[in-house]
Order: C-alpha cells, then sequence, then structure tokens
C-alpha cells in the first residue's frame, strides 16, 4: 500500500480488484471478496471474520467442519479454510484472537438506533473493550445520511437492497453481494431511494467492550 493513493471507498467486485490489505496500528488487515472455490488463511497470528452473502460455505477450523447458509456469520482464530459455491465476505485481522463463535441468518433490522433513522446489531460483539466487532447496518428507504468519517476503516458486504455510497469525489452504486472498504478518516454517507439497504460493517477496533473493572460478571457481584 506504500506510496500507492486509494479512493476514500473501494469496492471488491472481480479476481483483479477482490483483495485488499491495510495497516491497522499494529496489526494488518486483509479484506477478501470470496467468489467461491477454496480460500485458506496460512497465519496462524490472527483471526477472521466471515459472512456468506449467497450459496453455501464450508468452513474447517481447528474446531470442526461446519456448513454456512446465507446470512450466516462466524468469527474464528485463523488459520481456517472456506470452500463452497457460495459468495461472502473475509476479514483477517493479525494480533488478536477472536472466540469462536458462528450467527444467522442476519434479521432484516437493526436493534440499535444510529443516525438518520438507521438501525444497528452487534453482531460479534468485542471480547475487551478495543477490539474488533462485527455488525449489521439497516438502512431504510429514503433515507440521506449525513456526511461523516471513522477513525478506523470500515470493510463491509451488501447484504441485500441498493443504494449508493457518497463519497466528496463521487457516488458508488451498491448492490447486494458487492464487497467494499472505506478508509479511515474518509468522509462518506449512505443514500437509499425505493429499496432499503442492508449492510455487514467490519471495524478493526472499537470504544466499547468489557474492561476487568466493569463487566457483567464483576457488575452483579455484591460483597457481604
Amino acid at each position: 500500500m506504500e506510496g500507492t493513493t486509494f479512493p476514500a471507498f473501494l469496492l471488491l467486485r472481480n479476481q483483479v480488484d477482490r483483495l485488499f490489505t491495510i495497516r491497522h496500528e499494529q496489526a494488518q488487515v486483509r479484506v477478501q471478496f470470496w467468489a467461491g472455490g477454496r480460500l485458506a488463511t496460512t497465519s496462524s497470528q490472527g483471526s477472521c471474520w466471515g459472512f456468506i452473502q449467497h450459496g453455501e460455505a464450508q468452513l474447517d477450523t481447528p474446531q470442526g467442519t461446519f456448513l454456512l447458509r446465507a446470512g450466516m456469520y462466524f468469527a474464528s482464530p485463523d488459520p481456517l479454510e472456506m470452500s463452497g459455491t457460495g459468495e461472502g465476505l473475509l476479514v483477517t485481522q493479525t494480533e488478536h484472537q477472536a472466540f469462536f463463535m458462528m450467527g444467522g441468518p442476519v434479521e432484516a433490522r437493526g436493534r440499535l438506533r444510529y443516525m438518520d433513522g438507521c438501525t444497528d446489531s452487534l453482531l460479534i460483539a468485542p471480547p475487551l473493550l478495543g477490539d474488533p466487532c462485527l455488525n449489521l447496518l439497516h438502512i431504510p428507504r429514503h433515507t440521506f445520511q449525513h456526511q461523516h468519517t471513522h477513525p478506523s476503516l470500515r470493510a463491509g458486504m451488501i447484504v441485500a437492497g441498493s443504494g449508493q455510497c457518497i463519497t466528496p469525489a463521487q457516488s458508488y452504486p451498491l448492490v447486494a453481494g458487492q464487497a467494499f472498504v472505506i478508509l479511515p478518516h474518509a468522509p462518506h454517507s449512505f443514500a437509499t431511494e425505493t429499496e432499503e439497504l442492508l449492510v455487514i460493517a467490519y471495524h478493526p477496533d472499537s470504544d466499547f467492550g468489557p474492561t476487568d473493572e466493569h463487566h457483567p460478571m464483576i457488575n452483579r457481584t455484591y460483597l457481604k
């Protein structure tokens, strides 16, 4: 990436541009669009987060072999291997040890309020304050978000619907099955017209999560 200038918003659509790698603090984040076949990670010093948008995938991990259908998501320490005829998103981040978990299919709406009438669900929460997380963003019809930024990258996939991502330089049409990356500090907004938009969003960090002094077990413990 050094010495190369990228637009604020990148679509990962085909064999040529379906892989993107970026540094995040001391970690390396690798975002891949999976278009069926075999995809394997080789590092044992990080973790993976994935989402299946279409079809099915077989997930082979040290924890076992699992069948993932459309709308399902997962987190796993790597290495792992995906195979099958489906399509989806795979994000690998070094310097982090995720819990192994699976879930889905995703719901049609988020459970938390977000900006401009949108909603969000935290699908895979950070195990500790500051850790990565996986989210589901729902954008209703006829929404025009305010331009905003994030201090770290956002990687994701369009689950369903259509709309556009608007940046100061240009607008990008969005349809189901597209994977994307929004670079750190890049101004952007999502907009919809006659269709809703459902989006998977990966964050490499967070300002939310448990700490040694603040978590459900210790918060509900009363000494006598």
